[in-house]
């Protein structure tokens, strides 16, 4: 097991302004026109060069990736099948002397299987998919154990704090002592490369503000309870080390990803936020959201704030083996813009739509399950926001090999995809295991790792 250490902090005190997430408001254009002033010289230079690194993450051909994702699945899927008799024994992994390790879906079969994960923690990093699969987090650095739960100090963390450790410059995996329920009084603003790692304790960031990734890269958020966050006053709050600054209100997001990428979000449990679980804002990029449980909420997940905002074009987010459960009403995910693979998700809820968007974003759903709700008129997965047929008719969004039950539809519209669109795109459109989605999705939501058992 790596070393660990707390880290000390070498503070230098810098000033500034910047503008934070508000909610709704970010979807309006008098928002963006106010908050923009409020950027001082420090922020203008993290912006520029969150921007050419959103560029260069973001892939030439996002079929490929979409492709590559497809292939994984189903060689993960033929080799189980080919061990059983009648493939309801999907991926169970190596036995031990305990019984079978259930893996059930690629990223899961990486890691899940390896009793002795509690040492071998960083492998993690090692097995993400799809558009985020070059999200290492932590990897390499130290381990850093948050041992107190407390959060009193926004310009100078106490050192054991989660709050101290997010704000470090170097490369760290950040995991925890105990159980604990973290109530943060004002928003997190996380440094890059790093990886706050919950497996091995019940962690819950709850009643409080939430997580704020904002101009940074390479974090991934791992077996976190996220839920009843709130909007906060904001304040002097310090982003690193050498840096802290005046922020304004924080919007009540669980996660917000703000003009940044190489992000990771697997294996959380989200629920009850004032705006979003997760928002992805600003021309973020290179992102995976998989294995997730969310329930008990109204807008999910936003990806892209503003119509205008054509930095967002740049987007590429993988939404895979999550359950929308309970208590959903709507943005399953909303898109603008970007490009987004939807695949081999549960839906059981939702009682306005599942998938939305606007300004003409591509959307492949690929092997999902669909109920729809009883009532008649809410059948109807999809949702172009106010967007006359004449346009959205123009959109490639597709759906390959998903399942619809209880009346459940998506309306289809673009071009289809043709083989020829990528050298993998005869993989991307196989023949789909949406019959194994109950599998894929049935650990989605924070894990029970025990140390020297399987996860």
């Amino acid at each position: 097991m790596p070393k660990v250490i707390i880290v000390l902090p070498a503070f230098l005190f810098l000033s500034c302004l910047v503008a934070t997430l508000h909610g709704n408001e970010l979807e309006t254009e008098e928002f963006w026109k106010i908050e923009s002033k409020s950027f001082d010289s420090y922020w203008q230079q993290r912006a520029k060069e969150a921007e050419e690194s959103n560029t260069k993450a973001a892939v030439a051909d996002p079929f490929e990736v979409t492709a590559n994702l497809s292939t994984n699945i189903n060689q993960v899927l033929s080799q189980s099948e080919n061990k059983t008799t009648n493939g309801r024994m999907l991926l169970r992994g190596h036995k031990d002397k305990n019984g079978p390790c259930e893996a059930y879906n690629p990223i899961d079969k990486c890691w899940r299987c390896d009793p002795n994960w509690e040492q071998n923690r960083q492998r993690l990093a090692d097995c993400a998919q799809g558009f985020g699969r070059k999200t290492t987090g932590g990897k390499g650095g130290k381990i850093y154990v948050v041992t107190d739960s407390s959060d009193n100090d926004m310009l100078n963390p106490k050192p054991g704090t989660l709050r101290h450790a997010v704000i470090q410059n170097e490369p760290l995996w950040i995991i925890f002592a105990r159980s604990m329920v973290i109530y943060l009084k004002q928003e997190l603003i996380m440094n890059s490369h790093k990886t706050i790692d919950g497996r091995g304790a019940n962690v819950h960031i709850a009643g409080g503000a939430g997580i704020t990734i904002q101009y940074i890269k390479n974090v991934i958020i791992h077996g976190i309870h996220l839920h009843d966050i709130v909007p906060k006053e904001g304040g002097m709050i310090r982003d690193s080390v050498n840096h802290f600054g005046l922020r304004t209100r924080s919007d009540g997001d669980a996660i917000s990803i703000f003009g940044s990428n190489n992000v990771w979000i697997d294996h959380c449990s989200l629920s009850k936020a004032t705006d979003g679980l997760i928002d992805s804002i600003m021309g973020s990029t290179a992102i995976t959201i998989s294995n997730n449980q969310f329930a008990k909420h109204d807008e999910v997940m936003l990806f892209g704030a503003n119509d205008n905002h054509d930095v967002d074009a740049k987007m590429q987010i993988t939404v895979a083996f999550n359950n929308f459960g309970k208590g959903l009403i709507q943005r399953m995910p909303r898109c603008r813009w970007g490009f987004f693979h939807v695949v081999n998700n549960y839906y059981t809820h939702w009682l306005k739509y599942a998938i939305g968007g606007s300004m003409h974003p591509t959307i492949i759903s690929e092997g999902n399950k669909f109920i729809a709700p009883d009532d008649r008129f809410l059948k109807e997965v999809t949702m172009r926001v106010l967007t006359p047929k004449s346009e959205w008719e123009k959109w490639q969004w597709r759906s390959i090999g998903d399942e619809f039950l209880n009346g459940a539809f998506f309306v289809q519209s673009g071009p289809e995809i043709v083989k020829e669109k990528s050298q993998y795109a005869q993989d991307m459109i196989m023949a789909n295991p949406v019959k194994f989605v109950d599998q894929l999705t049935q650990h989605a939501g924070t894990l029970s790792c025990k140390v020297g058992k399987p996860c």
